[in-house]
């Protein structure tokens, strides 16, 4: 009974040990993972970039408060499918950002 009752605990012991490496494996792998916060930063300059240039029409990297008021007013307008002056669920759950003219990014 105490030989059975060593074998138990000693197998017992092991899953905690291989649960336990499993889990801060686990964690090291998604701790690796996770850009750093410069590393965000770069991977989201394209879109940047990308979106400048769209709402931008005088194409100089900038954006004005005026583009940004007509780009938005002109997205608003867009989205408005009944013409209400109002967006409802329906519409913005349809509402795609869409390019109207080319963009170069980069140039």
């Amino acid at each position: 009974m105490l030989r059975r009752t060593n074998i138990i605990r000693a197998i017992v012991v092991i899953a905690v040990l291989v649960a336990t490496w499993a889990i801060l494996g686990t964690a090291v792998a998604q701790k690796a993972a996770v850009p750093k916060p410069q590393d965000k930063l770069a991977l989201g300059e394209n879109e940047i970039k990308q979106l400048l240039l769209l709402i931008g029409t005088d194409k100089n990297g900038k954006i004005s408060k005026q583009e940004w008021m007509k780009f938005v007013e002109a997205e608003f307008d867009r989205l408005d499918k009944d013409k209400k002056g109002q967006l409802d669920v329906e519409e913005l759950a349809q509402s795609k950002l869409r390019v109207s003219h080319p963009v170069n990014v980069g140039k």
